[in-house]
């Protein structure tokens, strides 16, 4: 099987759909998705508070080697999230600030790398997204091989060229491509209900039995 392939053609989200999700968090898309889309803790945020919506050029490299990314940096158009799997290797940095310039004059909605990046200092500055699994001074090889535009695994996620990719302060979430527009009146239901919840415990209106009821059915005791 060739590691060595570059695909140029991928579905693509919309840019109205992309708009749809710019007010949308990921817990609302997470649990809409019975909790099995989104990134761990270790994928985290490495540029301040900008939010992430985009959709998904793929990556696959050699941990530690970027050779494939530069392509892949070539190949963005506006409003695509760049994702990286680099094989979670923390050794070495695949992505520094010179490649995030490109990627901004791209107008690229951010990157996504499993493994290090470097000059996190630009990153903040910029506020560009960017979710890494570490950092390292370290720099990368380039020598291949590495693929682009095939599915790749990003911390547990399977994500394929075209999914609609959503980062915030609490993590990162994909959603298939096929699946987006059927998730949004199940994100605005739910967003809906919890507006709901909390106006009730403002009002002091709250009903909260369902935890003593809860506890019963799983057989705890209440002891005076």
């Amino acid at each position: 099987m060739s590691e060595k392939r570059i695909y140029y053609r991928r579905n693509r989200a919309d840019k109205a759909l992309l708009e749809k999700y710019q007010h949308v968090v990921t817990p609302h898309i997470s649990d809409n998705m019975d909790r099995l889309r989104g990134g761990t803790a270790e994928l985290r945020p490495l540029h301040g508070d900008g939010k992430l919506v985009g959709t998904a050029l793929t990556v696959k490299t050699r941990p530690g080697d970027n050779l494939i990314i530069h392509k892949a940096l070539d190949m963005l158009e506006p409003g695509d999230v760049l994702v990286v799997d680099a094989g979670g290797e923390l050794k070495n940095a695949v992505f520094g600030e010179i490649m995030m310039t490109i990627a901004m004059e791209k107008q690229a909605a951010g990157i996504v790398i499993n493994g290090s990046i470097r000059d996190v200092a630009a990153f903040k500055e910029a506020n560009y997204p960017i979710y890494a699994k570490g950092v390292t001074h370290l720099g990368p090889y380039k020598d291949g091989p590495g693929e682009i535009n095939v599915p790749v695994e990003i911390d547990s996620m399977i994500v394929n060229p075209g999914d609609l990719v959503v980062g915030d302060e609490d993590g990162l979430v994909v959603v298939p491509l096929a699946e987006t527009e059927g998730l949004l009146p199940k994100i605005d239901a739910y967003q809906a209900k919890e507006e709901k919840q909390i106006e009730e415990i403002k009002a002091g209106t709250v009903d909260r039995s369902w935890i003593d009821k809860t506890l019963k059915e799983k057989g705890y005791q209440f002891i005076e």
